[in-house]
């Protein structure tokens, strides 16, 4: 399975016009949030519709510049992954909006507790289940970064990920986390053993990424590899 993995559109609808052969090769889409341009949650409709019209199979979450309320739109377009758990053939997708308190001046910023508690339906799925192959078979979509070596720096030195979401990964391993939010941050790199991809900005710096993944022969879903690119 291709997986054509963006973040941070931020109202950039025109972008969009240049990653047509991207979305025609996907098998689905991984969007991790920020439809809507800082300061301006009424740009994010537009977005939406228009991301929604370049691929019939998406996954996504709210970034920390849209507006909570704007979760109700993603629903009815049937892209959210938000608080929930999504099977798709056999791969398993769960989400997290918003971004960690900084500013406290854009649309959707929360406790890392708060992002946590979103993927609470994992853990109570494998419980009643009793089935842990969920992790292994498991896409965490996550807008605010884990911290790590390179995904959440926005300066190469300096850090603004969730220390508990990485603890987070550490403890569950799930097979990998799409986030985005940090911008400078954009890379492929490894906590513990779950794959994590920060795209960059699709909509600022024409930055995306790939995602490829395939059954071993147990039926779990393994990663087959990962690229950064650009447009």
């Amino acid at each position: 399975m291709k997986l054509l993995v963006i973040s941070d559109l931020h109202a950039h609808t025109d972008v969009l016009d240049k990653m047509k052969d991207q979305f025609e090769q996907a098998d689905a889409v991984l969007f991790a949030g920020d439809f809507a341009e800082p300061f301006k949650p009424e740009t994010g409709k537009p977005a939406l519709e228009r991301l929604c019209s370049m691929h019939d199979t998406i996954f996504a979450v709210l970034g920390n510049c849209d507006n909570i309320d704007f979760l109700e739109a993603l629903e009815d377009q049937d892209i959210c992954v938000e608080k929930t758990l999504v099977f798709h053939e056999g791969l398993a997708i769960s989400g997290a909006g918003g971004g960690t308190v900084f500013t406290g001046k854009t649309e959707f910023e929360r406790t890392e507790e708060e992002i946590l508690s979103d993927f609470d339906i994992v853990k109570n799925s494998v419980e009643q289940s009793g089935d842990s192959s969920l992790w292994q078979n498991l896409i965490l979509i996550c807008h605010n970064p884990p911290v790590g070596d390179k995904c959440d720096s926005f300066d190469g030195e300096h850090h603004a990920g969730s220390q508990k979401f990485t603890d987070y990964i550490i403890e569950n391993k799930p097979l990998a986390v799409i986030t985005g939010h940090i911008h400078e941050g954009a890379n492929i790199e490894k906590i513990g053993d779950t794959l994590v991809i920060n795209p960059g900005s699709l909509g600022e710096n024409g930055k995306y990424a790939w995602l490829n993944i395939s059954k071993d022969s147990s039926g779990n879903w393994k990663i087959d590899g990962a690229e950064a690119k650009s447009i």
